[in-house]
């Protein structure tokens, strides 16, 4: 049962509260606590993070997993469980080709919403979103 001694509570949009950490530990517990078929998406973002960035570096945040490409270089990417879907944000996502298809109210930020659907065959390109990570790796990272 969530918000048991034993499991995050979950919040708003299912988003799970998980105390701010660094390393891959908390990443892995917050993966653990998404909510049904959010869990999924997760796992698939963290495992195409790992491999195209290799030595990637890993927090929980504001109860959001980050992700850096190299210590004090700041942070790429950030996901966050909302209701219907896992938002998954680009910090530099306005320099990459092409941008992520979300718009952000800060200029440099985009999104990609991943909806339950997108994990049917075809639905989620991984190819484009591999490149997105790989792109985003190399630039500068926000500072958070």
């Amino acid at each position: 049962m969530a918000g048991s001694k034993d499991e995050p509570r979950l919040l708003s949009g299912g988003n799970p509260q998980i105390p701010k950490g660094y390393g891959d530990g908390p990443v892995q517990a917050y993966i653990a606590a998404m909510p049904g078929w959010k869990r999924q998406v997760g796992e698939r973002i963290d495992a195409v993070v790992v491999r195209e960035v290799p030595g990637v570096r890993k927090a929980v945040k504001w109860n959001s997993p980050f992700y850096g490409a190299a210590e004090g270089e700041g942070w790429f990417l950030s996901l966050h469980c909302m209701t219907k879907y896992v938002k998954v944000a680009f910090f530099k996502g306005a320099a990459l080709q092409p941008p992520p298809p979300g718009p952000s109210k800060q200029a440099n930020v985009r999104y990609l919403d991943i909806y339950e659907d997108s994990l049917r065959e075809g639905g989620w390109d991984e190819a484009r979103f591999a490149d997105w990570v790989r792109q985003a790796a190399a630039l500068p990272g926000e500072k958070a």
